[in-house]
C-alpha cells in the first residue's frame, strides 16, 4: 500500500510540474495585461482547488490595488476581462500618518515580509485583522476559512503584487480544508512565473509610453520651430483617421471591404 501511494504522489508531482511548465509557456506568451493578470488567478485556483482568490497589484505610493477577484460559490468575478470594476479600496502598505508597516493585513503583510502566509483557519487566528473578512462573510453568509497569500517578486527580487488564493476544496468530500503542503510551492513556483511574465509585460508598456511620449515631444518640437508647419503633426494623424474612417464606412465601391 506504502508503495501505491508513493507512485501516486510521484505522479502527481511530475503531471503538476508539466502543468506548471505548460503554464509558464502560456504567460510567457501573452500580451494582454488583462488576460494575463486572469490567467495568474486561475490558473492558481485550478491547481490548489480554491474556491477563491485575489490578485493586488502594487502601486508606486505603497498600497495594493485590486486587479482580480473571484469566489466561485458565490458568483463573484470582478476586474480583468470581466468589465467589472473594483469599487474596494487599496490596502494601504505604509500608513502615511505614523509610516508604521500594515502587518495587520494578511495580504498587506505577505507584500511587506516578501514571505508567504498559509492560514488554516481565518476565525481561529488572531496574529492578522479578519475583521473586513468576517463582515463579508455576514453579510454574504460566505465562510473564509483557509487561506495563502504569496508574493509576486520579479528578478530583482521586489515585491510587485500579493496572489491570495482562498478556502481550498477538498476533491472529495468538498469540504474546505487547509492549504496542504504540498500545494503551496507549487503556487510559489506559479507566482514566481507570473511575476516576471507581469514584470516584463508592465516593462514594455512603459517603454510604449515613453517611445509615444518622445514621438509627441518630437512632434511639437518640429510644430513650434516654423510657422509655416505649425500644428502640422497635430493634424495629419487627425486628418489620416478621418480618412480611415471614411473609407470603413463605405458600403460599395472600391473601399466596401476596408
Amino acid at each position: 500500500m506504502a508503495d501505491g501511494n508513493t507512485e501516486t504522489n510521484e505522479v502527481l508531482s511530475a503531471s503538476s510540474l508539466q502543468r506548471l511548465i505548460d503554464i509558464g509557456i502560456a504567460l510567457s506568451a501573452e500580451r494582454d495585461t488583462n488576460v494575463l493578470m486572469e490567467t495568474i488567478l486561475l490558473e492558481a485556483k485550478s491547481l490548489s482547488n480554491a474556491d477563491g482568490g485575489t490578485l493586488y497589484i502594487r502601486t508606486n505610493d505603497n498600497r495594493l490595488r485590486f486587479e482580480i477577484m473571484r469566489t466561485d460559490s458565490l458568483n463573484i468575478a470582478m476586474g480583468g476581462t470581466t468589465g467589472k470594476d473594483i469599487n474596494f479600496p487599496p490596502l494601504t502598505l505604509i500608513d502615511p500618518k505614523t509610516g508604521e508597516a500594515n502587518h495587520k493585513n494578511v495580504a498587506s503583510a505577505a507584500a511587506l515580509t516578501g514571505e508567504s502566509i498559509n492560514i488554516p483557519d481565518a476565525y481561529e487566528n488572531d496574529n492578522f485583522d479578519f475583521s473586513g473578512t468576517k463582515k463579508f462573510d455576514e453579510g454574504t453568509g460566505y465562510r473564509s476559512k483557509s487561506f495563502l497569500c504569496v508574493p509576486l517578486k520579479n528578478s530583482q527580487e521586489q515585491v510587485i503584487g500579493v496572489l491570495q488564493l482562498l478556502n481550498a476544496v477538498d476533491k472529495g468530500s468538498g469540504n474546505v480544508i487547509a492549504f496542504g503542503n504540498h500545494i503551496q510551492p507549487l503556487i510559489e513556483a506559479l507566482a514566481s512565473q507570473a511575476a516576471v511574465a507581469l514584470d516584463n509585460q508592465q516593462l514594455l508598456e512603459a517603454q510604449k509610453k515613453l517611445l509615444d511620449s518622445f514621438i509627441e515631444l518630437i512632434a511639437s518640437a518640429i510644430d513650434a520651430k516654423s510657422p509655416y508647419t505649425g500644428g502640422h503633426c497635430q493634424r495629419v494623424p487627425e486628418l489620416t483617421k478621418m480618412l480611415a474612417s471614411a473609407a470603413c464606412e463605405q458600403t460599395e465601391g472600391p473601399f466596401a471591404d476596408f
